[in-house]
């Protein structure tokens, strides 16, 4: 599904990752965990096709990353991966509903059939009764399960989520792990997790452990 192949990634003399080799199968709900500084984010944007490696390649779903030209990556990603960030990144402007929309809509589905996709989601994660609220209006808790929704919208192969759990208590926060094995038992979706809380990463069904640049267990 993901995997990943003498990935090195230098920020001018500042060498941040130092050749990562890994692999994740479909299915897997898989936590990435260090110290701050390890090379999480950076190894989980570069995973995410949002960064490219120093040198190295990525492979997802049996595609070469490396091999697509700018918009061939950007239609890629819009089809086959979603992003789950700490800080939600909702549109304020914009109600749950459309907010879980709009990736569907640059995708090219009409907006009918968006909008039934965005409410069946937002129903299986409890909030039906949110879909004309806007972002200031919803808990912590709330704003991130729209912004989850919005993620597996495009029914994306793999998702990938960056400190997930860092704004919510940790009833909020072990209820999101828990989700996300409901999700994929529902939709099938790989789960790639960037987390400092080792409680819920050890909920995972694997965790990687990165250290000074390279994975360590």
């Amino acid at each position: 599904m993901v995997k990943a192949e003498s990935i090195h990634k230098s920020f001018d003399k500042l060498e941040v990752l130092k050749g990562i080799d890994l692999s994740i199968s479909k299915g897997e709900v898989v936590s990435v965990v260090g110290a701050s500084g390890a090379g999480k984010t950076t190894l989980l944007q570069i995973l995410g096709t949002l960064d490219k490696p120093t040198s190295g390649r990525v492979v997802i779903d049996g595609i070469d990353i490396s091999t697509l030209n700018e918009k061939q990556l950007s239609n890629f990603r819009n089809k086959h991966i979603g992003f789950v960030f700490q800080f939600h990144q909702l549109l304020p402007e914009f109600t749950a509903i459309e907010n879980v929309m709009l990736p569907a809509l640059i995708g090219g589905t009409s907006k009918h059939v968006a909008y039934q996709q965005a409410e069946e989601l937002l129903s299986f994660l409890s909030l039906s009764h949110r879909i004309d609220h806007k972002p200031s209006e919803m808990s912590g808790g709330e704003k991130q399960r729209v912004a989850i929704a919005r993620a597996l919208i495009n029914k994306p192969s793999v998702v990938f989520a960056d400190e997930p759990s860092g704004n919510l208590d940790s009833h909020n926060a072990e209820e999101l792990q828990r989700l996300f094995f409901s999700l994929r038992e529902k939709y099938g979706q790989t789960f790639i997790v960037v987390t400092h809380d080792m409680h819920l990463a050890s909920m995972c069904d694997r965790m990687i452990q990165l250290k000074d640049g390279v994975v360590v267990d």
